[in-house]
């Protein structure tokens, strides 16, 4: 079973940059869509950004375009999220997770394994 480690997280001030990583200890990461979700407290869960298996295919969320990169390094197993350019509505706790498609899809009803997420928080 795949196991999801977040970790990147933090308190950052505007116009700063995180770069969020996720990790599957059971190195089987590299064969599945990988997808970022955030939700902030009181609101709904948003798909941040998606790639697929083979790192063809990314998507985005309009909000985060332009500012936020998803990339995977099969070698480690590792999915990152780098954000640039945070603003304060960027605040919440980020979560990747996994579906059992090489397509990408900002879906999360599609997405079967979740990490426990990490807090990323935008402040001054």
């Amino acid at each position: 079973q795949l196991q999801l480690v977040e970790s990147g997280g933090g308190l950052v001030q505007p116009g700063g940059s995180l770069r969020l990583s996720c990790v599957d200890s059971g190195f089987r990461l590299n064969y599945y869509a990988t997808g970022w979700f955030r939700q902030a407290p009181g609101k709904a869960r948003e798909g941040v950004s998606c790639i697929s298996s083979s790192r063809s295919s990314t998507n985005y969320a309009d909000s985060v375009k332009g500012r936020f990169t998803i990339s995977r390094d099969n070698a480690k197993n590792t999915v990152y999220l780098q954000m640039n350019s945070l603003k304060p509505e960027d605040t919440a706790v980020y979560y990747c997770a996994v579906r059992p498609y090489s397509s990408c899809s900002v879906n999360a009803d599609t997405y079967n394994y979740w990490g426990q997420g990490t807090q990323v928080t935008v402040s001054s």
